[in-house]
Parts: C-alpha cells; sequence; structure tokens
C-alpha cells in the first residue's frame, strides 16, 4: 500500500482467482435479498468481498467482514472503516479526494484513486485488474428501468465499465436461479446416520420388529455358541 496521503494507483491485495462480490445497497432494488440467497455461494467460494460506500455498512450487518471498501466515503460508518478492510478512496481525475480527510482523521491508511467514473465501476474495474474470474454483483444496476431511474450523467462510465469487464460480470440474482449447494460428505454421512436411526427406532418399538429381532438374537446367540466349540 501507499503511504497515506500519496496518490498513486491501485496496489491493493490480489483476489487471486475469488470472486469479488462488490456491493453498493443504496443503488439497487432487492439487495437484501439477493445477498441471502447468496450466502451459500459465499460460505464454498469465500470470495473477496467489496464494498462500495454504504454498502460496506450492508455486508457488516449481514455477519460478512469486507475485504475491501471503495468510494468517497460518503456513507460508510467510522466502525466500519475501522474493521480492518483495505481502504481505496475514489478521487476526482485531478487527485482531489474529499473522503481522504475523513479517513486519516481516523487514522487508517488508504489508497487514493483517481477516475472519471463511479464508485461502483471503480470497484468493477479494479477486479478486473486484479485478475477476477468472476465479478458477482449485488445491488447495482442490472437492468434498463435501474438505468433510467438513476437519472445520473456517470451512467456513461458505467456502460463502458459493463463493456470492459465482459463476461466475467454476473448479477447476483443470476447467480442465485444458477448456484445450487453441493452437500457436503459430513452432511451426507449425518443424513445417512439418522435415516439408519430413525429406522432402528421404528423397527424396536413396532410388534413385528420385535419379533424379527428376537430372531436375529437367537441367530447371533447359536453363531457364537457354534463358534466357541471350535475353539
Amino acid at each position: 500500500m501507499t503511504t497515506p496521503g500519496s496518490q498513486a494507483g491501485p496496489t491493493a491485495a490480489d483476489p487471486d482467482d475469488r470472486s469479488p462480490v462488490t456491493r453498493r445497497p443504496a443503488a439497487g432494488y432487492d439487495y437484501e435479498a439477493d445477498l441471502d440467497v447468496l450466502r451459500p455461494y459465499i460460505r464454498e467460494f469465500k470470495p473477496v468481498l467489496i464494498g462500495v460506500d454504504g454498502g460496506a455498512d450492508a455486508l457488516v450487518e449481514s455477519g460478512y467482514t469486507p475485504d475491501m471498501i471503495i468510494g468517497d466515503m460518503d456513507s460508510v460508518t467510522d466502525d466500519v472503516l475501522r474493521c480492518g478492510a483495505e481502504v481505496v478512496v475514489h478521487a476526482y481525475p485531478d487527485g482531489r479526494a474529499p473522503g481522504l480527510e475523513r479517513v486519516h482523521k481516523l487514522d487508517i491508511d488508504a489508497l487514493t484513486f483517481p477516475a472519471a467514473a463511479t464508485s461502483e465501476d471503480l470497484a468493477m474495474l479494479l477486479a478486473d485488474e486484479k485478475g477476477a474470474t468472476l465479478i458477482v454483483a449485488v445491488g447495482t444496476h442490472a437492468n434498463l428501468v435501474e438505468f433510467l431511474d438513476k437519472g445520473r450523467g456517470g451512467m456513461a462510465s458505467t456502460f463502458l465499465t459493463r463493456l470492459k469487464v465482459g463476461g466475467k460480470l454476473v448479477d447476483a440474482k443470476g447467480v442465485s436461479r444458477l448456484y445450487r449447494q453441493n452437500i457436503s460428505g459430513s452432511a451426507l454421512l449425518l443424513l445417512v446416520l439418522s435415516a439408519i436411526a430413525a429406522m432402528a427406532s421404528a423397527v424396536a418399538v413396532s410388534t413385528i420388529g420385535k419379533a424379527y429381532l428376537t430372531v436375529v438374537s437367537e441367530w447371533w446367540d447359536n453363531l457364537v455358541f457354534q463358534l466357541g466349540h471350535l475353539f
């Protein structure tokens, strides 16, 4: 990371092949439900979690710790900024970063990233630059209605960002429809043992079951008796 107050391109931790989940709750629709259905996906694949401004608070409220916080720092709370995530302050193209002063007052190291784009776009571009193979977006603008509803000049950069990241970008709603959680071996074993226990209990309390257990018990006693005479 660069030292506080310096301006440089991003040198954030490499996400490797983990799929970043970008998050901005103030901008999208039904983000709470989207994040909820992503829980199995997040639990299994452990993606890099990028909170965009107040989206970092939403991640914390949902029980997650963001790996990175990106934005102009106008809506994220002080407590979340101190959570240990890497902080990237979105700056104007000329280098001015109004949010950097607030971060410095909290004694938090931060990078500045000058860009003529929205913070949401910046998060996606950074994930793409760092080699992410998949970017799952939660709470972002995904369809024409949401784009028109936003009504901001910055939407031009959003279109260009979508073109840049291409097929890597997937909306959370799509992931929830395509992804199905794999059943772990331990869970499957527990299910089988539970079924066996239920069957054993049913046999033990039924009349036919008791008769069957008596026959099995007598057969076992005879087998033990015969083996005892052999040795």
